[in-house]
């Protein structure tokens, strides 16, 4: 109820436009991107408090050192060792496995700079798991922000990444300099 009240503050005092279809009737992966500054997780937030979506987020093991360990597990967040990326999936999956329901905000762009392509973490959570995918957005030319449809993936990855690049096309991030295009290493079956 709170965080509900304080993104309806939010929403009425920003100068970003809150545009967003329904929320998913069940737990997503929820993808943020462009992911392009520091105040993209503020945005996301507020989108995901203001449409009532119980969620967690994958963040750097470094946030979650000292005073903002508490700060940042309450507010969804799940700290991710870079130094060993490949374990997050599994640690993901298997606690959805063991009943834990909750949507899943992830940034597949990595960090907040132009690496050329997207981390496929996301997309194997989401077919591990049987959710489906939110495409949430942040457009910084038509100061709008909000959530795009909600895909289940086909297990054909070229194919489900060429949908998700036609819905990023024209979204620029607030730093559209650092915009990654939505593009796996490897768009394979057996590169994802």
């Amino acid at each position: 109820m709170l965080r509900r009240l304080a993104s309806r503050v939010y929403w009425a005092c920003s100068r970003w436009q809150f545009t967003s279809e329904p929320a998913p009737d069940r737990p997503t992966v929820l993808i943020g991107a462009p992911h392009t500054s520091n105040w993209d997780f503020v945005l996301m937030l507020g989108i995901a408090w203001r449409l009532g979506i119980d969620f967690r987020w994958l963040g750097k093991k470094s946030l979650f050192a000292g005073w903002r360990g508490p700060i940042m597990r309450g507010l969804g967040g799940i700290p991710v060792d870079r130094d060993d990326p490949s374990r997050v999936v599994g640690e993901v999956v298997d606690r959805i496995r063991d009943g834990e329901v909750f949507g899943l905000v992830v940034t597949p762009d990595g960090t907040r700079n132009n690496r050329g392509y997207w981390k496929s973490g996301f997309y194997r959570i989401a077919r591990e798991a049987g959710m489906p995918v939110t495409l949430g957005y942040v457009d910084r030319t038509t100061m709008t922000t909000g959530l795009g449809p909600t895909m289940e993936l086909t297990g054909d990855v070229a194919a489900d990444m060429d949908a998700i690049r036609a819905f990023y096309a024209d979204k620029a991030g607030l730093r559209p300099e650092f915009r990654a295009e939505p593009r796996l290493r490897d768009e394979s079956s057996e590169g994802v």
